[in-house]
């Protein structure tokens, strides 16, 4: 797999130690042959856990599962045990037995309740998952455990990506650690990927649910590649509590945050064929969720993403999109920008724009299109990628 060209430049950031947290990753055969594609998480007695689930109505067995079994007792050790190139989702019983057969082997291998061991799974929906992939696997993975592995950890639950994902922070002596996989069907709710974090901060379940998902829907509920929801979002969350309590709340928040952003950005410059990292901000809207309405419209739009793969400044599509939205604007009080140039108010092109400058500026390969709709307070920031034919490859053969 090529490399996205908006892969980050320094690669994979060198992810701090937590404690509390080992990692091993191993290759099952699930799908992939000659790489990783099972990885597991060991997390110390005491871990908190929190998470965010995707909403789609054909939800995946391993994400029911996860569903299920948050908010438990947390006074034992938890695990999670993720594999990539089989989704596990749309296989009826025999997903839901999978899953069983999954969670039931890993608490007998690691000797903790089957109840605190979460598992995910990513790749093809529709087709069978084996069990015995993974379980013939748990004792070599078991064996394995250490907290250094957390990049091969990332690396092993890649399906199309071109690159693993991870970020961190450190506030107030608590450490914040965390990878992604994601590159296509990206699209709230949640964001059509997995992702997982660790932090060694002590703080409640509860609180801890609370604020992971309202900055769920700052981060990965404001990005888009292709508009299409997956079965098995998955977000999950541990605090092994062996650091710094949670004192700050608006400080760890905003730590939090920024990791969530950062991994959330990187999905989108991993985004299928992408070439083009985007930013849409709205303003003026009557309300935030109308500005986000329109902020989606823009973002979604097939023949936008399409003119900013072709670097065609086509702010006509923009127009489009904002009337699409379902949200209230104005046609006559509607401005738009691309990065610092304005290039339409009060309903018709601005008198200072030149085609020329708006064509310079598409060559970038960080965009911003701004929207103003001049009608209220409401605004919204979302992020998504261009679409180009190599979308289009990727996912014509994506089971061949």
């Amino acid at each position: 797999m090529t490399l996205s060209p908006l892969a980050p430049k320094g690669g994979f950031p060198d992810l701090p130690v937590i404690e509390g947290v080992t990692f091993a990753a191993i290759a099952a055969g699930v799908r992939y042959q000659g790489r990783d594609d099972v990885m597991l998480a060991h997390l110390c007695a005491g871990t908190a856990v929190a998470g965010v689930f995707t909403r789609s109505a054909t939800r995946a067995a391993p994400v029911l599962d996860c569903e299920a079994k948050l908010g438990g007792d947390t006074s034992e050790a938890a695990a999670f045990v993720v594999n990539s190139g089989n989704a596990n989702a749309f296989t009826g019983g025999r997903g839901t037995a999978t899953v069983e057969a999954v969670t039931a082997s890993v608490s007998q291998v690691l000797n903790i309740p089957q109840t605190r061991v979460f598992t995910s799974s990513t790749g093809v929906i529709g087709e069978p998952l084996d069990p015995a992939r993974i379980t013939n696997k748990l004792s070599e993975l078991k064996a394995g455990l250490s907290a250094n592995e957390a990049n091969r950890a990332a690396r092993a639950i890649m399906t199309t990506d071109t690159f693993p994902k991870g970020a961190f922070a450190t506030v107030d002596g608590i450490t914040i650690s965390g990878f992604a996989k994601g590159s296509g069907m990206i699209a709230p709710d949640m964001a059509t990927m997995l992702v997982y974090i660790f932090t060694d901060a002590k703080i409640a379940q509860p609180r801890l649910q609370k604020i992971l998902s309202h900055l769920t829907d700052k981060t990965f509920n404001c990005i888009t590649v292709d508009s299409d929801t997956s079965t098995s979002d998955t977000l999950l969350m541990a605090a092994t509590g062996k650091g710094p309590e949670v004192t700050d709340e608006a400080a760890f928040e905003a730590a939090l945050h920024g990791v969530m952003l950062d991994l959330a950005h990187q999905v989108v410059r991993d985004g299928e064929g992408a070439t083009k990292f985007v930013e849409v901000a709205v303003t003026g809207a009557i309300s935030d969720s109308d500005a986000h309405l329109v902020a989606m419209a823009i973002a979604n739009s097939p023949l936008v993403k399409t003119a900013i793969a072709g670097e065609d400044p086509n702010w006509g599509r923009v127009v489009m999109a904002v009337g699409k939205s379902g949200a209230a604007a104005d046609r006559d009080l509607l401005s738009i920008s691309f990065g610092d140039i304005l290039v339409a108010e009060k309903g018709w092109v601005s008198p200072s724009y030149t085609e020329e400058a708006g064509a310079t500026y598409m060559k970038g390969d960080s965009l911003k299109v701004g929207v103003d709709l001049g009608i209220g307070t409401g605004v919204a920031t979302v992020w998504t990628c261009d679409l180009t034919h190599r979308y289009i490859e990727i996912n014509a053969d994506y089971r061949s």
